[in-house]
């Protein structure tokens, strides 16, 4: 039972990760129609611009603020201006095989001038073990979660209860009738650039520590993020939310009961489930466009 509360928190604490990267998948798809192949290697490279900062002398808190700003500016509104919007224009496929070109670049950009080795990257929450209802638990594990968890209801809160998150939530809905009632759709668009920006950040920052820095993790982030995304609803939050926590779950418990050899494709296969029997996701809505 021990090892099983273990299992469980911990694929909660790795789900939470893959929800808050989920959510930026989708937040991006509702307002611009933009689907970021590159959204893993978002992920991976705040942790090595930290790194840097780092290895020039700045201490842990300050590379974390620079960290953060400079993936506002490059993965955020540098991503939006220089790509998205140039290449939407053309359709969504060339802006998706534009993001794929995109992440290649990034890791091979990392390989060449950061290392090809896996660097470690410190925590900001301590290490150790705590002790719930008799049971030893990871300390890491379950601060990556509560601030995880956090993010989320600070986000779900500023989209519900703030005039920016209906504005929006409207500019998804209808971009059309949404600048007809005065929204600023653009500006809402880049704000969810931002977002999105933020959240790849703070998800680098907390998963780092756990997988190390390495070039290559953009991938199987990128991946599990996305089947969270789909698997949970690709046009709900709380979809990419649920998503992200049951992949989390369910990988962890692949591993240890099933096969770490397999642990893959477990949730390739709930992927393909959730697509045969319930195309919108367990939480997403149908969606019918006209074409």
């Amino acid at each position: 039972m021990s090892n099983l509360l273990d299992l469980l928190v911990a694929g909660l604490a790795t789900g939470a990760i893959y929800a808050l990267v989920a959510v930026g998948f989708t937040l991006l798809w509702q307002t611009s129609q933009t689907i970021n192949f590159a959204q893993g290697e978002f992920v991976m490279l705040p942790a090595f611009l930290m790194l840097a900062v780092m290895n020039a002398g700045a201490p842990f808190w300050l590379a974390i603020i620079l960290g953060i700003l400079l993936s506002l500016l490059l993965l955020g509104l540098g991503f939006k201006l220089l790509l998205v919007d140039p290449m939407l224009r053309h359709g969504v496929l060339p802006l998706a095989i534009a993001t794929m070109a995109l992440a290649i670049g990034m890791k091979e950009a990392v390989k060449q001038f950061f290392s090809a080795e896996a660097s470690p990257f410190p925590s900001i929450v301590p290490a150790g073990d705590v002790s719930i209802l008799g049971r030893v638990v990871s300390l890491q594990s379950l601060g990556v979660l509560a601030l995880a968890i956090a993010v989320v209801i600070g986000l779900t809160m500023l989209l519900n209860r703030t005039s920016i998150g209906h504005q929006m939530q409207a500019t998804a809905q209808n971009p059309t009738v949404a600048r007809i009632i005065g929204v600023p759709v653009e500006r809402m668009i880049l704000f969810t650039f931002l977002i999105n920006a933020f959240l790849v950040a703070l998800a680098s920052l907390l998963i780092t520590p756990i997988y190390l820095a390495k070039f290559s993790s953009g991938e199987v982030l990128g991946q599990a993020a996305f089947i969270a995304a789909i698997v949970g609803g690709f046009n709900q939050v709380r979809g990419a939310i649920a998503g992200g926590l049951l992949i989390g779950v369910v990988d962890n418990l692949a591993a240890a009961y099933v096969s770490t050899q397999y642990r893959a494709a477990v949730p390739l296969i709930l992927l393909i489930v959730i697509i045969l029997f319930r195309p919108q996701g367990l939480l997403g809505r149908p969606e019918e466009r006209t074409v």
